[in-house]
């Protein structure tokens, strides 16, 4: 399964190696790729590890999950 978060674009420009290792040392992910073009961050995982836990290790980075048309117009929520 995935997740997918949307995060500031700023974010996933400066900080994209720390936070691939850092989600990699969650149990249960197993991959993650940042677009920082549009300001995501999509989580593969197993149900070891909820979306929740995840939410929590990317606020510890200083990543905060934007809204719906915050940056970027109508885009979806995170799933």
């Amino acid at each position: 399964m995935y997740s997918t978060f949307l995060v500031s674009k700023d974010q996933c420009l400066a900080y994209n190696n720390q936070v691939l290792n850092e989600l990699g040392k969650l149990q249960g992910v197993f991959g993650a790729e940042l677009d920082w073009i549009d300001g995501l961050i999509v989580v593969s995982h197993t149900d070891e590890v909820s979306r929740e836990e995840i939410v929590v290790k990317l606020e510890l980075m200083g990543f905060s999950e934007r809204k719906e048309n915050q940056d970027r117009g109508t885009d979806e929520p995170s799933i």
